[in-house]
């Protein structure tokens, strides 16, 4: 069964919520907790379930008129996707007699052909004869052109002595000649031998050209079988959704989420979607931030393009972010050349896709600057609150990118942590990158670009944490990544929607900024107190 029902009074939702930004309804966390209780209850998956899964719950009115969710999980559990209690997948690409299991086998089947070739006793003999063929051609090159050397040396010593006839010449042209003809030697001894493997390896391009030519096919074959329903009755596959997106195909993966899974099953159960969620089970992986039991927005690279079709029909909720009004920055200091303001929470530093207002927009109406000035020299989150530098001209601005390349700027952060942190000083080093399948979301990767932060504990009270941070490097969501990760604090932030949890706000302020004046030189040091 995959109607559950809900017996309660919980007033619902006049909107079907945002996916990509909210606040869990009541009735998600109702539904949301008895999915936990249900996972609790399975010994089975506890283990698998340890390393972390994402779950959700989608309220629904039944076509009966009934309250109800469903829950579904995400990708495959212990090697299934048709578990009981959960929604099935749009497409069940596991069926052992199915299309994509029966093509999937033929590619396994290249692989391991490939694998054998590559391993095969000829091939490494003949790679290992190459190799040795080759040092042994390098050091005998190398023996005989020293002693070309030692002949040209005591050729040169003859010459000096005033002596000098045709067999000086003759010497040096034979000793030429002779590297030639013992490059020749040993090229062809080598040449015969490099033309077993080349043929080797050539069969090896070949499995791997067809190998390709059947995963890409298969591939779109499948992502054709999912058939994506909205809330009008109309349905399009994966391939014809993408391929409206940058990317034009879609990412592995797709379609096999919760949220795509679950407003799926009730469309094809003539079911009313009311509200949904999805939480974190388990440890957080090693790249990404996740916290068990957290709740979190669907992802933006495999998830977006497919609830922005399966949506259509919903009278959803608008994104929170879009609802900033425009208003006067704060100015902590300005003169002719430049200007220091007081980035509110919630405001973009640059303008962003829609019409919202930025501290940009802002600051051209507010502040007489150069025309075609890039303005804005270093930026802050959205969710972010206080300083930073405009410049009025584009000598400021690109002086004071320098002072940021060089590292030459010093910025004090203020935050209150979602926990407690035991070390009262330390740093961090953790490299970084985007996220590729869900920016703005930023990820750990030991090839990222390095970041580095030291903190220091201010006060510890109502179990949070009072800290100050100090970034060496700027990287986007380097702060947040280096509190949450648990390589690093372990401790989001306070109101961290994208790595910890929902709050009022995210609690984190740049309060103070030092930096050397680009016109007149002299050192400067702004600071704005945090308001929380």
């Amino acid at each position: 069964m995959t109607f559950h029902p809900l017996h309660t009074v919980i007033e619902r939702p006049k909107k079907f919520t945002y996916p990509f930004f909210y606040v869990p309804h009541p009735l998600c966390i109702m539904a949301a907790k008895e999915v936990q209780t249900y996972i609790e209850s399975k010994d089975i998956w506890k283990e698998e379930l340890n390393n972390g899964k994402m779950f959700g719950v989608l309220v629904v009115e039944n076509k009966d008129g009934k309250l109800g969710y469903y829950a579904a999980y995400s990708g495959i559990l212990l090697g299934r996707n048709d578990w009981d209690f959960f929604v099935p997948p749009i497409y069940d690409l596991l069926n052992p007699e199915g299309y994509f299991k029966i093509h999937e086998a033929e590619i396994s089947y290249i692989n391991k052909k490939i694998d054998n070739i590559e391993r095969s006793a000829l091939r490494l003999s003949l790679a290992k004869e190459i190799k040795k063929l080759k040092e042994k051609s390098n050091s005998e090159i190398s023996e005989y052109r020293e002693k070309m050397k030692e002949a040209k040396i005591h050729r040169d010593k003859l010459r000096s002595s005033l002596f000098e006839d045709d067999s000086l010449i003759k010497e040096s042209q034979f000793m030429k000649a002779e590297l030639k003809r013992l490059k020749k030697r040993l090229s062809d001894s080598l040449s015969s031998k490099e033309e077993d493997l080349s043929k080797i390896d050539a069969s090896i391009s070949k499995l791997k050209k067809e190998r390709k030519e059947k995963s890409d096919a298969l591939q779109h074959w499948l992502f054709s079988q999912f058939k994506i329903l909205n809330a009008k009755g109309e349905q399009r596959d994966l391939c014809s959704i993408f391929a409206e997106t940058v990317h034009k195909n879609p990412p592995a993966g797709a379609g096999e989420c919760c949220a795509p899974k679950l407003l799926q099953h009730a469309y094809i159960n003539h079911a009313k979607p009311i509200c949904m969620a999805e939480f974190w089970w388990g440890k957080s992986p090693k790249t990404e931030i996740r916290h068990h039991l957290n709740y979190y927005p669907a992802c933006q690279g495999k998830c977006k393009p497919i609830l922005s079709h399966a949506m259509q029909g919903l009278i959803v909720d608008k994104n929170p972010l879009d609802s900033y009004t425009e208003r006067n920055l704060d100015t902590l200091y300005e003169d002719k050349w430049l200007a220091v303001i007081n980035k509110p929470a919630g405001m973009l530093s640059v303008p962003g896709k829609g019409d919202l207002p930025s501290v940009k927009s802002i600051a051209m109406k507010m502040f007489d600057i150069e025309k075609d000035c890039p303005v804005i020299v270093h930026r802050l989150d959205m969710a972010t609150s206080g300083i930073m530098i405009i410049a009025k001209t584009k000598i400021v601005y690109q002086n004071i990118q320098a002072q940021f390349k060089n590292h030459r700027i010093r910025k004090i952060y203020i935050a209150i942590l979602d926990g407690i942190v035991t070390n009262q000083k330390g740093t961090i080093s953790l490299p970084m990158r985007p996220d590729y399948l869900d920016r703005p979301r930023q990820v750990v990767d030991i090839n990222g670009k390095p970041a580095l932060t030291d903190y220091q504990v201010i006060s510890v009270k109502n179990g949070h944490t009072k800290i100050k941070l100090c970034p060496h490097t700027g990287r986007t969501h380097q702060l947040r990544v280096h509190c949450a990760h648990k390589d690093g604090l372990d401790t989001p932030i306070l109101g961290d929607t994208l790595y910890g949890k929902e709050d009022k706000r995210l609690f984190l302020h740049a309060k103070e900024i030092y930096f050397r004046h680009p016109i007149t030189g002299v050192e400067i040091h702004i600071e704005k107190k945090e308001d929380f």
